[in-house]
């Protein structure tokens, strides 16, 4: 499942996500969502999330809807 519709994207939802500094290298990292930032239904980057350890970055993928 892709992470650019917002309604796809939950709090506790483990995804993995490109952080700002890997935009051109396009690395992923995984982890929970613990607050999702982008406020409109649909990003074509990916909805912008704060991952449970801080990070902030685009989904890109959801690995499992919640936990």
């Amino acid at each position: 499942m892709y992470g650019q519709n917002r309604e796809d994207v939950t709090i506790g939802a483990e995804v993995e996500v490109v952080l700002k500094q890997d935009q051109r290298t396009g690395i992923l990292t995984r982890g929970i969502v613990a607050e999702i930032l982008t406020s409109s239904g649909y990003h074509p980057h990916g909805i912008k999330v704060r991952l449970e350890d801080g990070q902030v970055g685009r989904g890109q993928n959801i690995v499992s809807p919640t936990n």
